[in-house]
């Protein structure tokens, strides 16, 4: 598999770049490696895209906060929404104002390719439940989504056939308009989205009666989504293309999943680490012994030492969740408490008034008996 570059090194451009500072960068590379100037170069091209999808990333201010976060993996199996099936022209018609009149002043493209307008599907929203074993392997989840997909009875075109089409009279197929205005400094060219047609260069003569000429309907789909090891409570994935379709054809919208998490009956999470409350009898922690621990991967064995004290932390390594977007795995803590009865009978009460009386339980703490936020402080260092 391809290791994905870094969004900002691709654009070439600090962590902390404005707004401003990233479309420069863009425009700088998309008109270096823009397809009108490197015509065959397929390499280029792949660096057109790329740019594309660092500037769509970066420029989003949602994505951008969840790939400084987390990375690539925030952004769902496909990372930003150029990587996978958008095509050139899909990008001019998505960034086009970014290279004003340098190729023609239609988007990026020159007279000979001028592009109409991309219609662009609406993004959906999902939450997904995963338990701490999930979260811990990755996993495959399924998901009923009601969308809007492509009419099958017109192939998403909105026409009853394929002759019902013609060309729109005010672009005359274009999808633009031009205009010429006079000023002090000379004539002035201005090119806009054809407003008769919405920039899709075509009327519909006859509707489709399936979807009324819309292109799209309704519909329940099965979407299948794989969530990476270590995602987090509140982190939101995207998976490019899986949104409402557009009308009459273009670009799907995406879809963006919400992690949430199950609570653990017995462990607590913090961070990549896992917290389990031990509680142990007084007189365990006098002799030791032993005590079952769960874990993400099942129960296991630990030794309890003679004279534990209460709120001794047992560190289990590798035994918490793994990192997101990296290597490493999270601890499992074990808070050691002694579990003091509330009531004892009569013969129980006086083996303990009969212990009060030797003096190896009389309190005697040295400067390794730290305090238990001291203690937790050491521990999430």
């Amino acid at each position: 598999m391809t290791t994905k570059r870094d969004y900002y090194e691709i654009l070439g451009v600090p962590r902390n770049a404005s707004r401003e500072d990233l479309k420069k960068a863009y425009r700088k590379l998309a008109l270096k490696y823009h397809p009108d100037k490197n015509p065959g170069d397929k390499n280029a091209e792949e660096k057109f895209k790329e740019a594309a999808e660092a500037y769509e990333v970066l420029s989003d201010d949602e994505k951008r906060q969840r790939y400084d976060q987390f990375g690539h993996a925030g952004l769902g199996n496909s990372g930003g929404g150029f990587g996978g099936g958008m095509t050139v022209e899909d990008i001019f018609a998505s960034f086009g104002d970014i290279f004003g009149d340098a190729f023609g002043g239609f988007g990026g493209f020159g007279s000979s390719r001028r592009s109409r307008r991309v219609n662009k599907g609406t993004n959906l929203r999902v939450k997904v439940k995963l338990n701490l074993s999930e979260i811990a392997t990755g996993a495959e989840k399924k998901i009923k989504v009601r969308k809007y997909v492509p009419c099958s009875s017109c192939d998403g075109t909105g026409a009853a056939d394929h002759g019902s089409f013609s060309d729109c009279p005010t672009c005359r197929g274009t999808g633009h308009v031009t205009r010429i205005t006079n000023t002090l400094l000379g004539q002035m060219q201005t090119t806009t989205t054809c407003p008769s047609c919405g920039g899709e260069g075509k009327t519909i003569t006859k509707k489709c009666n399936t979807c009324y000429g819309e292109g799209i309907v309704e519909k329940e789909e099965i979407i299948k989504i794989n969530i990476p090891a270590g995602v987090a409570k509140g982190m939101q994935m995207t998976v490019s293309g899986k949104g409402n379709a557009a009308r009459r054809g273009g670009v799907p919208g995406d879809l963006y999943v919400l992690i949430e998490e199950e609570e653990h009956p017995d462990l607590i999470r913090e961070g990549n680490d896992l917290i389990y409350n031990l509680f142990i009898s007084v007189p365990d922690a006098i002799t030791g012994g032993s005590a079952e621990i769960p874990t993400i991967d099942g129960q296991v064995k630990i030794k309890i030492e003679p004279g534990t004290q209460p709120g001794k932390i047992l560190r289990l390594r590798g035994k918490g969740l793994p990192e997101v977007n990296g290597y490493g795995r999270g601890d499992l803590l074990v808070n050691v408490n002694v579990w003091i009865p509330k009531h004892l009978g009569r013969e129980d009460m006086r083996i303990i008034e009969k212990l009060k009386e030797s003096g190896a339980f009389t309190p005697k703490p040295d400067k390794d008996d730290k305090g238990f936020f001291e203690r937790m402080r050491t521990y999430f260092r």
